[in-house]
Formats: structure tokens, sequence, C-alpha cells
């Protein structure tokens, strides 16, 4: 649409994960900053968790909770991949179908608010994963043409990819991307609701820029035979941190002071998110690695699975060297990092070299290129069971902090950070005039069509309703 043409109506219905919900609140942000009307849609207490809308734009992005149904096995109060374990994911994807009830309600009541005959969903795929996961699922009629039955097929690119890649997963990681295609408790592949949102898209849009994974939209577009274009990265406008409380202010301030007597760039932040799944021993080993190692550190230990038991002693011995820390903290020199796409983001928008020990889903996908990119380095794992040590821990922290490889790793991710980081061209992607950069193809298809009234439904990976709501 031009600069004069009317302001969209959107409806934003990301899948139930921070991962996933974060980021669509920031595309929300962008998208309300140019005066379109934003709804973001989610249980209530998924958003009374999110960051504060800014009252700049309170008026035209509004938060609406949907009531999150009840479904044998699901903890009460849970409503969202944070409040289960892993092994509880599938059952989340259970209820968020049952979602599709009250979603059509809102979508009701809004064409009835509105005056509108009909209310016209185009709906386009917005996965916040990188599009490189995008060419690994592939479209139905790709699996179909090349299937892939055995662990073994995916640990090779698929057939369908013509040029030279590193996009496939390792032999420790193949069971999670095995079974996604595979039916689970609650009654579909992960893979069939992949596809059946696909096909009933118009578009794909990704979390990704051209310069992050070059070649890859362009290629995506005619594997999916529909345009596939980037978002840009959508880095945080603003930390997600407990502004109103004194107590994490005054926490926040204690964690600064220790940096602050830190020597420049010599501290690496530690933090694998907070669903990693992480064991006793991993934690024990990971723990004893940055012990061995001998570097200053900061490990964010916000919420590990296992209980977050440390090795007896381990913060009396690193007092003074290593600070555990179980709040928000800020980005430092390096980062050991799990390698979701939203921590890795965070890191190449910081300039980080990273050390990686992807853990589960895209996660060694995205490691892969980052390594290949000269960012940093993976920890050694056991190819059998994906098991890791803590010489191998060490020997990674070491690599990327103070061997001889350091400046070049430093070097790269600085490149990195300055080809994504432009502020105009970060802003263009969110453009919708046919002459900036959300694209010709997109813009193309969306010509022609009057789009007053029109709400556009904005789903990243939500499990798809089998009904006709």
């Amino acid at each position: 649409m031009g600069e004069g043409g009317s302001s969209l109506d959107v409806v934003m219905f990301p899948w139930l994960a921070f991962g996933h919900m974060i980021p669509f609140l920031e595309l929300s942000k962008r998208l309300a900053a140019r005066g379109h009307t934003v709804t973001f849609l989610s249980t209530p207490r998924n958003l009374a968790r999110l960051p504060p809308v800014p009252t700049s734009l309170s008026d035209r992005l509004l938060l609406q909770p949907l009531p999150m149904p009840t479904v044998e096995g699901l903890p009460e109060g849970a409503e969202s991949t944070a409040d289960v374990t892993p092994d509880k994911d599938e059952i989340v994807k259970k209820a968020c179908d049952g979602l599709a009830v009250p979603f059509a309600a809102f979508l009701a009541g809004r064409r009835e608010a509105a005056g509108l005959d009909h209310c016209r969903l185009l709906p386009p795929l917005a996965p916040i994963i990188p599009a490189a996961m995008n060419a690994l699922f592939g479209p139905r009629w790709a699996n179909a043409q090349y299937p892939r039955t055995a662990p073994e097929d995916f640990t090779v690119p698929p057939k369908w990819i013509p040029f030279p890649s590193t996009i496939a997963f390792r032999r420790r990681e193949v069971e999670w991307i095995a079974g996604a295609f595979k039916p689970n408790s609650s009654g579909l592949p992960d893979t069939e609701r992949f596809w059946r949102t696909e096909e009933r898209c118009r578009l794909i849009i990704n979390r990704s820029c051209h310069e992050f994974e070059p070649q890859l939209f362009d290629f995506l577009t005619g594997l999916f035979r529909k345009p596939t274009v980037p978002a840009g990265i959508l880095p945080l406008t603003n930390l997600v941190t407990d502004d109103d409380d004194e107590e994490a202010t005054a926490d926040r301030s204690e964690v600064l002071q220790w940096l602050d007597g830190q020597p420049p760039k010599s501290v690496i932040y530690v933090a694998l998110g907070n669903e990693a799944p992480l064991t006793d021993n991993n934690l024990h080993e990971l723990a004893l690695g940055l012990e061995l190692a001998g570097l200053r550190f900061l490990w964010a230990l916000r919420n590990p699975t296992a209980g977050g038991v440390l090795p007896d002693g381990f913060e009396q011995r690193m007092r003074g060297r290593g600070v555990v820390w179980r709040r928000w903290v800020p980005q430092v020199g390096a980062f050991l990092t799990h390698c979701g796409w939203g921590s890795t983001i965070e890191g190449i928008v910081f300039g980080q070299p990273l050390v990686m020990l992807p853990l589960v889903v895209d996660q060694g996908i995205i490691a892969r290129a980052m390594a290949e990119r000269g960012v940093g380095v993976e920890i050694a794992r056991d190819e059998s069971d994906g098991s890791f040590d803590r010489d191998g821990v060490a020997a990674a922290v070491r690599r990327v902090t103070v061997g001889g490889e350091r400046e070049a790793f430093a070097g790269n991710a600085k490149n990195i950070k300055d080809a994504v980081g432009d502020q105009e061209r970060k802003e263009q992607f969110i453009s919708y005039s046919p002459n900036d950069c959300f694209h010709e193809r997109a813009c193309a298809l969306l010509q022609g069509h009057d789009l007053s009234g029109t709400m556009v439904c904005n789903i990243s990976q939500m499990p798809t309703h089998t009904g006709s709501a």
C-alpha cells in the first residue's frame, strides 16, 4: 500500500511460547507506530507476562485475552510452553487447538462492530524460526516427491535444495525432526500443522533478512510457490525487565557494578533460555567447564528444567570471578548460548562472538549457520547421545574468548552486526510502500485488493484447527 492508502487492521495470534510471542509483539509495535491498528491475541496469563505496551502506542495496539481451555494433563495455570516440561508441549498444542472457538467468536465480534457483511482473512504464515528451517521442512509436495523415512535422511540437506548447503541435522539431533513427521498426543504431526497453515496462506514472512540468509528467500518463493519475504530480525526495542520492582532495580545495579569492575571484553555471558532441557549432569559439566576455563563469567540461570542444582561449593569457589544470576541481565563480551533464534539475534545485535550449545528443535541448524559465518564454535558433543563434558566446555570458551582465533570471531560478529543493524533498513522491512523493502512480491500480491476493513491474521506456527473456524 502507498503512503496515502488506508491503514490496516491487523490481528496477531502467535504460538503459546514466549520465544514466539515476544518477537510478534515487537512486530506489532512497529506496525502500530506506522498508524496501523493491531490486536494481539493470547491467553490472560501470557499477556500479563509480556512487556508493557508503550503509552504512545496504546491507542493502536490492544492486548486481547482469549480464555485458556482446560485440557487433561495440563497443569493448572499453565498457558505457555514456559509453564510445562518439554514432554508436555504436545498438551499445550492441544489446548491451543481449543482456542479456535473463542478466536472465531472474536473475529465475528470485530466483523459486527465494523458493520461488515463478511470478514476477509489474508493469513500469512509468519514463522519466528530462520528461513533455513522452512527450507528443511519443505512443502507437502516436496516431501511426497522426496520422502524422508529414516532418521539418517535428516542428516543431509533435503534433495529439493539445489545449491551447496549446511541445512541438515546431526545424528544426535534427528530424534526431534523425525518425530515431527509422526502424530503426537495432540492428534496431529507438527509437520501436518505447518503444511496446513502454509497451504492456506498467501505469503510467508520470516524473522530474518537477506544479509543473514542470502539466496534463501528467492529459493523459498519458488519452493513454496508463494512470496516468501523477510520482516527483518526484529530486535527488542526494550528489555523485558521488572521496572516497577525496586528490589529488581537494585539487583541490576549490583550486577552492573560488578561488570564495571571487570576489564573490557573479559566476561562471557552464559544464558540457555528459560526452557532449556538441562539434566543435572549437563548443568554440572557446564558449571565445572566454566570453572576449568579460568575466565570471568556472568551466568543467567533463570529457570533451569533440572531445578538449578549446581555442584557443591561452585558459587563460593567462583566468588569474585564469576556470578550466577537469576534475573534479567545485560549482554557482555561474549555469549554462551543454546542458539534459540531470539537469543542468537540478541547476540548478533550486540556483535558478540558465540560459544554454542544447541539443545533442541532448530538450534542445531542455527548453530551450524553461525559457525559457518565464523562467529563462534560449538561445544564438542558425543554424536550418539549429545552428551558433553567440562573439558569440551572449557576448550570452546577459551577458543572464542582468549585463543588465537578470538579476534577473527569478534571481527566476524561485528561484521554481521553492521550488516543487519542499519536502522533505516530495519525499518524498511516493515514498510508497506511498493518502493520499500517489504517487498515487490508481497506488494504485488496485495495490489488490487481493497484492504480497508480487512483483518490480517498473523499466525506463528500456531497449531491449525481441523474445523472450519
